[in-house]
């Protein structure tokens, strides 16, 4: 069984990563965002995708949700840690601060999130969106290479690639929203339906444009903080990547799919079944 990790391409450049090879998934659903570093960390198979490609090519509306987590499925991964850059909604969450939100909210219009559809109809629960287990264990980790965290919190997911208007920014505020993002929330969707583990490190980098004081969010704040962040990033996945692989996985994320699908499986087109079958053949044949 296989750790998965998205995030920037420099997250594979740590110590103690032995890189095996680069290798091209092809899924039913088009290609990954780009080629899976495979390698192996204190013993553990890890594998790498950058999300946006290595360049950043791809604009968050654009990424492959589907490819890519079906792409961590057939290559057995059971845990994916995913990494992204975020805005913080709070005035305690500043920038270089990691949070790790238990909740999302979704204001995405334009993205392929289920890899239902075509012939068979599937209703995963999502009510508790992240691996419980697996985020404290990656914020314990945090905590101990010397991060300032926060534990818990709502993330909303927002279309983008243009950051927030003022007027939105203050919509989020009075939901009591934490910090903002535009990648994790398709990605968690999927891995529940995949029944991969999902866990995000949110790295605040700005404000959004909500602050009095703070200069509103650019692109360059976020590249300077991320750059800044990028070595504590490293060390907390390499950290977290051999717990998250010895526990015992009695999560509900292992099971996801169990009472999920409702179509008769005599109904279901075989060709769904034979692309389908890494993420239902437990339970559909």
């Amino acid at each position: 069984m296989t750790i998965g990790v998205i995030g920037g391409s420099g997250l594979y450049e740590m110590d103690g990563l032995r890189v095996v090879e680069e290798r091209n998934v092809s899924t039913p659903f088009g290609e990954p965002s780009d080629p899976f570093v495979i390698g192996d960390l204190d013993g553990v198979p890890v594998a790498f995708l950058s999300r946006h490609g290595r360049g950043h090519r791809q604009m968050p509306s654009e990424l492959n949700y589907r490819a890519n987590i079906y792409a961590f499925k057939v290559l057995g991964a059971h845990t994916i840690l995913s990494a992204s850059a975020v805005g913080s909604m709070k005035e305690a969450y500043a920038p270089t601060h990691i949070v790790f939100p238990h909740q999302f909210i979704d204001r995405t219009r334009h993205r392929p999130d289920t890899f239902f559809g075509n012939g068979i109809v599937g209703h995963v629960a999502f009510a508790d969106p992240i691996c419980a287990a697996a985020s404290m264990m990656m914020a314990a980790a945090a905590r101990q290479c010397g991060a300032f965290v926060h534990e818990g919190g709502v993330y909303v997911c927002m279309e983008g690639p243009q950051f927030s208007t003022r007027a939105e920014s203050a919509l989020y505020r009075s939901w009591g929203v934490d910090v903002i993002g535009m990648t994790n929330l398709q990605e968690a969707k999927l891995a529940r339906e995949a029944e991969i583990c999902y866990v995000t490190m949110a790295l605040v980098t700005d404000y959004d444009c909500w602050h009095q004081s703070a200069a509103d969010v650019s692109v360059d704040q976020i590249l300077d903080y991320l750059r800044a962040n990028a070595a504590m990033a490293q060390r907390i996945i390499r950290a977290t990547i051999p717990r998250v692989a010895a526990r015992t996985r009695d999560c509900a994320c292992s099971s996801a799919l169990q009472y999920a699908i409702i179509t008769d499986p005599a109904a279901i087109p075989a060709e769904v079944k034979r692309d389908l079958a890494p993420i239902i053949g437990r339970y559909i044949r």
